[in-house]
């Protein structure tokens, strides 16, 4: 069994709040996994520990082999969606994913439509990304996320803002992701969004596991 992601007795303070008590996991390769937990619960900070935003107080994280925070600063080959994606509102939807693609400089304007068309969004439109329903804005994060084909995804409520026909398309969209081989990681509210996308399951409750079958 291959693990994408191992989590090792990971704690996490804020001054006297422990955001992460002692976690352990393990994430399988090319599979879905999901979170779940009340606001507070952990979640949030779980993912940014594991992108090294956060730095851990105690444990390890580790990213296909490496340790986050010490042989790699951020995991390569991972996009993330944490809280609300940010754009620049005075630029279109396909403006702001080629200003981002040019940083890397690995897709081209034909891969940015595609992937802008494969989400629902159109992107000859010209509307600017200040004017987009929050549906659209997620939408669009969501493309972000899934342009330069990274192996990891670590996404945090993607479905926030979508209509019932949108989380339809995104749970088709990230079960074909899973077919292509990507490793996910989702946190949601939704039970049914996890029930239908997860291989398997974990709640966080004030930073502890408190059940899953990981």
């Amino acid at each position: 069994m291959s693990y994408k992601i191992e989590v090792c007795h990971v704690t996490k303070k804020f001054k006297e709040y422990k955001a992460l008590d002692d976690v352990s996991l393990q994430f399988e390769e090319g599979k879905i996994h999901g979170i779940i937990g009340r606001n507070g619960s952990g979640k949030t900070v779980l993912f940014k520990c594991i992108c090294g935003l956060i730095k851990v107080d105690k444990g390890d994280i580790l990213v296909d082999g490496k340790r986050i925070g010490k042989e790699l600063e951020f995991p390569t080959d991972t996009r993330v969606i944490i809280e609300n994606p940010g754009f620049l509102p005075g630029y279109s939807g396909y403006q702001n994913l080629k200003f981002l693609a040019d940083i890397q400089n690995k897709i081209k304007k034909k891969d940015i439509e595609a992937v802008m068309e494969r989400v629902g969004l159109d992107p000859k439109s010209k509307k600017h990304v200040g004017k987009y329903s929050l549906g659209m804005r997620q939408r669009l994060g969501i493309a972000q996320v899934i342009m330069e084909e990274p192996s990891l995804l670590i996404m945090d409520e993607p479905m926030n803002g979508l209509d019932n026909q949108g989380v339809r398309e995104m749970r088709d969209l990230f079960l074909q992701l899973k077919e292509q081989g990507k490793t996910i990681l989702l946190a949601s509210h939704n039970r049914e969004d996890i029930s239908v996308l997860c291989d398997t399951v974990v709640e966080i409750d004030h930073g502890r596991i408190v059940k899953g079958n990981i």
